[in-house]
């Protein structure tokens, strides 16, 4: 029996619509999975320890793929306490024993949440992100929690306040400064008189009090607040610390 050439030529392409589906159409190639959930015991588990398994850390709850930088986190390795872990506090804290180790935020300034928002950042662009910790940042469902949207609220606030502390010293130079071995420290100003003044905004940035030196008019020099260095004249345009 021969066929009919129109059967052949739509046999082909119901071939081909086939093969396309396989390929491109698939419910993978249509949606992404959900990211994995991990338990702090799961994730534990990829501390670097064993050469067969990924090296695996957390930063917000976020868990990210670090081996790639096997030589950092791997064992032995001078960024291996991180692995295996949610160790967010370490990333501005340094301490990197014991309780230092942590997840906890609690105390930090809003400069200091700031910096762990953007070392997660760092992690986003740098390595492969694979999934999220359940716990303090995410809950058994893999949904952002309060504490999280708190610590992102805090550093974005953080953002909002060294934007407008920029702004406003911005409107009063700072001083120039210099320091040596032989001569000490010293400041001075090419246009107007060296002045310590408080930072208001610092407390809120850092939970500290500190002063910056800038440069003021001799028309300006009765604002309150402003000090003279100890041991400097007035008028002086130069002081030694």
């Amino acid at each position: 029996m021969r066929v009919s050439p129109f059967v052949g030529i739509a046999l082909i392409i119901a071939l081909i619509s086939l093969v396309y589906t396989l390929l491109y159409q698939s419910p993978a190639s249509q949606s992404q999975s959900p990211p994995k959930l991990y338990t702090v015991e799961d994730l534990a588990i990829y501390n670097g320890t064993d050469n067969r398994l990924p090296i695996l850390l957390a930063i917000l709850g976020s868990v990210f793929d670090v081996t790639k930088g096997k030589s950092h986190y791997g064992k032995g390795g001078g960024y291996n306490h991180f692995a295996g872990r949610d160790a967010s506090r370490a990333f501005v804290s340094g301490n990197f024993t014991g309780d230092g180790l942590t997840d906890s935020l609690v105390g930090l300034s809003s400069t200091e949440v700031k910096s762990i928002v953007e070392w997660r950042d760092f992690y986003f662009r740098t390595y492969i992100f694979v999934g999220k910790l359940v716990g303090r940042y995410y809950n058994s469902e893999g949904n952002p929690t309060k504490y999280l949207k708190g610590v992102e609220a805090k550093a974005a606030r953080g953002a909002q306040l060294m934007e407008k502390q920029k702004k406003e010293e911005a409107k009063v130079p700072g001083c120039n400064s210099k320091w040596s071995q032989d001569e000490g420290s010293e400041v001075w100003c090419d246009h107007g008189y060296p002045r310590l003044v408080q930072r208001p905004l610092e407390i809120a940035l850092t939970g500290k009090m500190s002063k910056r030196c800038a440069c003021y008019n001799e028309t300006d020099l009765d604002q309150p607040g402003l000090e003279v260095y100890e041991g400097c004249d007035f008028l002086a345009k130069a002081c030694r610390l």
